[in-house]
């Protein structure tokens, strides 16, 4: 967390702003003098906020704050980069979540490997009733991650991400496949 800034000077000397008349009793300038070495760490804070919410920015403690303000279940194996990017790609997390698209782009963020998602839904629109349906009438998920060695990645942490971004109602199955490897008939 935030330590000591020594050797900051607040912008705003408390002492200043007392009325004159108290301002010139000596033991109360030093006493309110003090109250300076307090402030001036959170007038500094203020002033740089913005640095504080820009992902690229943001002290690397306070980047783990962002990450649960944002929505983003931060993994104690991520670098600081990564977590940087997870949280500058929140919105568009969120924006997809539950689609094939936000289910790839999670798992692509959290394991950095090739993602395929297939979804046996679809959406179709049509002006004639009783039209031909897109997809399977039994809802499912497939997530196939393919990654250069496969017993790096733990598979009840995949499930667990897919669980959490795809929709509830859908069962979902994952496989772990290393790069370059393909399996019959898929």
């Amino acid at each position: 967390m935030r330590g000591e800034t020594p050797g900051v000077i607040s912008p705003v000397p408390v002492v200043d702003r007392l009325p004159a008349i108290l301002a010139e009793d000596d033991f109360l300038a030093r006493y309110v003098s003090g109250l300076d070495d307090l402030l001036a760490p959170i007038y500094l804070t203020l002033d740089s906020l913005h640095a504080y919410v820009d992902p690229d920015l943001a002290p690397e403690d306070f980047l783990l704050w962002l990450t649960g303000w944002v929505g983003i279940e931060h993994d104690q194996t991520w670098s600081t980069e990564r977590t940087r990017g997870a949280v500058r790609s929140a919105a568009s997390l969120h924006r997809w979540r539950g689609t094939p698209r936000g289910v790839a782009e999670a798992v692509r963020l959290a394991f950095d490997g090739d993602v395929e998602v297939h979804d046996s839904g679809g959406v179709v629109g049509s002006m004639s009733p009783r039209g031909e349906l897109p997809g399977s009438a039994t809802p499912g998920l497939r997530v196939v991650l393919r990654v250069p060695d496969a017993s790096r990645v733990d598979p009840r942490r995949l499930d667990a991400l897919v669980a959490s971004v795809k929709p509830a109602h859908v069962p979902h199955t994952c496989e772990i496949r290393e790069l370059g490897t393909e399996e019959a008939g898929t």
